[in-house]
């Protein structure tokens, strides 16, 4: 009987070590697949077959992408100690420790300070364990990337039209702070940048401000496929209505652009 138990033993954990291989790190994870099935098996299966064995694997976007994605949906649904695992595993991706500072800076006018700072300590660890010390991380005030000045005034004015009467200070931080400083800050492309946004958006259910933006990723270089498996990851980090509540936004504005490239 005791040799039936080993041997049946033995084959489930030969039949359990190829899902768990799908996740990289599985040591660096602040549960260990154990402790995950001692409350939830099914999750822990569904973490390496369908995140780890599937999502991440899909290609239409590549595992550094993927990784900021998740690191912007994380700062922005105020899960901070999840970045202990995900910050490193960014890093193994090929996202730099300067652009991970900049997302968490970006993050901190998108999210929320509360957000941004509630990073640093788990951020920090990784830092500190992988020893990027701050000659890794950008400068406080570096020199900014070109403004387009004419499509910032244009942007400005829209802006100060409809709201000026109702919050102008708002109005005027959104220019001075967000569009003509933190937009222009040099150690996350402009691309990433949209990127981060977007992902910190749609993960937090912000609708409202996912067309502006989305369009201005789009400008930026991110490609339609690549929207949309923003989209597709973040049904699992930030949940299905979250991502089907993007689905429609989305649409509107991959048909205005379709639309307006025909017209050209």
């Amino acid at each position: 009987m005791k040799q039936l138990f080993a041997l049946t033993a033995g084959v489930t954990a030969m039949t359990a070590s190829p899902a768990e291989a799908q996740q990289p790190n599985v040591e660096g994870r602040r549960f260990s697949p154990e402790q995950v099935r001692s409350v939830a098996p099914a999750l822990e299966k569904y973490t390496q077959e369908r995140l780890y064995g599937t999502i991440w694997n899909r290609p239409g976007l590549n595992r550094r992408d993927r990784s900021l994605v998740t690191v912007a949906a994380l700062i922005a649904r105020g899960q901070a100690p999840a970045l202990g695992y995900y910050g490193d595993q960014a890093l193994e991706n090929g996202v730099t420790p300067r652009e991970i500072s900049e997302t968490i800076v970006h993050l901190a006018y998108y999210s929320g300070w509360g957000d941004a700072m509630a990073v640093v300590g788990p951020m920090g660890e990784v830092f500190a364990r992988r020893r990027i010390g701050r000659d890794q991380l950008p400068q406080e005030t570096p020199q900014p990337l070109p403004l387009d000045e004419a499509a910032e005034t244009q942007r400005a004015r829209t802006v100060g039209d409809q709201f000026g009467s109702v919050a102008p200070g708002l109005v005027e931080y959104t220019t001075d702070y967000l569009f003509r400083d933190l937009w222009l800050r040099p150690d996350l492309a402009p691309r990433d940048r949209s990127l981060v946004t977007v992902a910190a958006l749609i993960a937090s259910g912000k609708t409202g401000q996912i067309p502006f933006h989305l369009n201005r990723a789009m400008d930026n270089g991110l490609t339609r496929e690549q929207a949309a498996e923003v989209i597709t990851h973040l049904a699992f980090y930030a949940g299905w209505p979250n991502a089907m509540s993007a689905l429609p936004v989305a649409k509107e504005v991959f048909a205005k652009r379709a639309e307006a490239e025909g017209a050209k």
